[in-house]
């Protein structure tokens, strides 16, 4: 096996140049129907039996924040509906958009600003580690490693460590300043095999918060095995189904996140690989994640943990139709609750802007259709998304993103909470606002003032 370098630096080549704002037209000026596929069978078993139970309208990428000067750009809505697969289970958008708009055009999104992300990276490696008694020196691949935060907890460790991930502008972060080795490109067998002749093959390949946003999950899971070594565990963390459902996280769907994952549907595509689920364990970050331990079949012991899991899908329903349109129902009285909330103040003459701008913010304000008439701004700490405009013009209004010290200046009445899942340390951290007076609306489950 070969050993890396110690500067963990890709090779000049392997970081892609970032799409300038004048090669975004070209692509904008495609064929809409270019830019995505109508899904017409499971990802995970081939089934045509997909059925429609829930749909949040016409959104944007949720991603997408603009420069001013890229306003007057036209701005392509994609159907954001959810589908049931009646075999197997697994929920899925009904349109994939083209992954190259949705992660190689100034993609904004960097892990870990929040100190609660940055200990839960620290303990999940810590975990791995010991659980799997990883001798030091052993690889660890992470694909859509990010900036590569979560690679930096193993390599403190004395694990030897590579990303790979699609974002130019998040690799060039990765290498040049956190000196994480990290490959620009999608997880498929051609990059498999580069880190195979470079590295040898990895006792760990890590999907964070990446799994559930890959179309092609049959390559993924080809690249995965030659790239493994043979008692080599795949691991990946998503937001959990069950979770979703029972705490109504509607706004944890948009474009980027193709699968609605739970554990019936995983069992069955994996034995397709000759592969099987043997641990999962729960986490709470992102409004509940469960974090799944995959290996060859037999490779390691099967931990009751995975029966559990599925005991409690089969008993909440969690892949009936029925019980998926009742939770449909519940996500349009969120918004309308939330609607009328903010309504009301308005006629009371407050002041209100939101707080943080990520994702899953993106489809809460275009699903309800707030916009820059209800909220007056968008406070953030993330240095790439600041200056920018939160994206659906229609909707989202085009509201402005500012750092969080122009929420203390122009101090509104109150502030809505979009990135609820780290509500306490987001509270904490804007205690001067509310020390003069401001108050929260936290929108998810119910909405509610803090």
């Amino acid at each position: 096996m070969k050993t890396l370098k110690k500067k963990n630096k890709a090779p000049r080549r392997q970081i892609k140049k970032s799409p300038s704002s004048a090669d975004f037209p070209d692509l904008q000026s495609k064929a809409v129907s270019d830019l995505y596929r109508v899904v017409t069978r499971c990802r995970m078993c081939n089934s045509p039996k997909l059925t429609q139970y829930l749909d949040l309208g016409l959104t944007p990428h949720a991603d997408q924040f603009r420069s001013a000067k890229e306003l007057s750009i036209p701005e392509i809505f994609y159907p954001l509906r959810v589908l049931l697969c009646e075999n197997c289970g697994l929920s899925q958008l009904s349109h994939v958009v083209d992954p190259r708009v949705l992660y190689q055009y100034d993609y904004p999104y960097e892990q870990s600003i929040t100190r609660t992300g940055k200990n839960h990276w620290d303990t999940f490696a810590d975990m791995v580690v010991a659980r799997l008694e990883l001798p030091a020196g052993s690889l660890i691949v992470d694909f859509g490693s990010n900036t590569g935060t979560l690679l930096s907890s193993f390599l403190e460790l004395g694990m030897r460590v590579i990303g790979i991930d699609p974002a130019p502008n998040i690799v060039k972060i990765a290498n040049q300043e956190n000196n994480i080795e990290t490959i620009c490109d999608f997880f498929n067998l051609k990059s498999a095999e580069e880190i195979l002749r470079h590295a040898g093959r990895a006792s760990v390949i890590v999907g964070s918060n990446v799994f559930a946003h890959i179309d092609n999950l049959d390559e993924v899971m080809r690249s995965a095995k030659r790239l493994l070594a043979s008692d080599g565990v795949f691991i990946f963390e998503s937001p959990y189904m069950g979770h979703l459902v029972d705490n109504l996280e509607y706004d944890t769907i948009y474009h980027e996140h193709l699968s609605y994952l739970s554990v019936k549907p995983l069992i069955s595509f994996f034995a397709k690989f000759n592969m099987e689920v043997f641990m999962i364990k729960e986490s709470d970050i992102h409004g509940g994640s469960f974090r799944v331990f995959v290996s060859r079949r037999g490779a390691h012991p099967l931990d009751q943990s995975v029966n559990e899991f599925l005991d409690r899908e089969k008993k909440r329903r969690l892949h009936d139709i029925n019980e998926m349109k009742v939770f449909a129902n519940r996500v349009a009285q969120n918004r309308d609750d939330l609607v009328n909330l903010i309504e009301k103040l308005i006629q009371g003459g407050k002041q209100i802007a939101a707080v943080s701008a990520p994702a899953k913010g993106m489809t809460l304000l275009n699903y309800s259709g707030l916009n820059n008439r209800h909220l007056e701004f968008i406070s953030e700490k993330a240095r790439l998304k600041i200056g920018r405009f939160a994206p659906g013009g229609h909707a989202g209004g085009h509201i402005p993103i500012v750092s969080d010290e122009e929420l203390f200046r122009r101090q509104p009445d109150y502030a809505l909470l979009l990135a609820w899942n780290f509500s306490k340390e987001i509270v904490e951290n804007l205690k001067p606002f509310s020390d003069r007076g401001g108050r929260f609306i936290i929108p998810i489950p119910e909405p509610r003032i803090v």
